[in-house]
């Protein structure tokens, strides 16, 4: 796996089951990947289909592989936040093409389908660093024209 940066814009989520009973939730979203977290705002009364439309970076620097992974919280005052549901989005295809427009993933809470995310990912490799004989600056000495 390169490395890089990932880019992940979370614009909107659709179907969600109301974790409030009597008023509309106010999502949001945490975002992690390996030891990164990331928070979106809260999307106040927004309900079961909330916008966000904000977009997290997070460095990619290890040879393995991982998934993103996704909560959708509800928060509340006075009391815990509750989950709404999570995924888990594998990223080797984004890593080997580079972009996945706005796509929409399955929720699950419980082992059920409880709505969608949805989301655009990019992916930025770092150029290598590596050793390359055509660079004729290399070292501060380049080879006189003359004979």
């Amino acid at each position: 796996m390169p490395e890089g940066t990932l880019e992940v814009t979370v614009v909107s989520a659709k179907g969600l089951e109301n974790a409030d009973v009597l008023c509309n939730m106010d999502p949001y979203v945490i975002l992690s990947y390996r030891s990164q977290e990331k928070k979106s705002s809260v999307a106040s009364g927004k309900g079961s289909n909330p916008e966000w439309n904000e977009t997290f970076l997070f460095d990619v620097s290890s040879k393995d592989s991982s998934d993103l992974k996704i909560k959708i919280m509800d928060s509340d005052t006075g009391t815990a936040d509750d989950l709404v549901g999570h995924a888990s989005i594998s990223l080797d295809a984004l890593f080997r093409d580079g972009d996945i427009p706005a796509t929409s993933y399955n929720v699950m809470k419980d082992d059920a389908f409880c709505g969608e995310i949805r989301l655009s990912l990019n992916f930025t490799a770092q150029k290598s660093r590596g050793f390359d004989p055509r660079d004729e600056n290399l070292g501060g000495w380049k080879q006189s024209d003359r004979d």
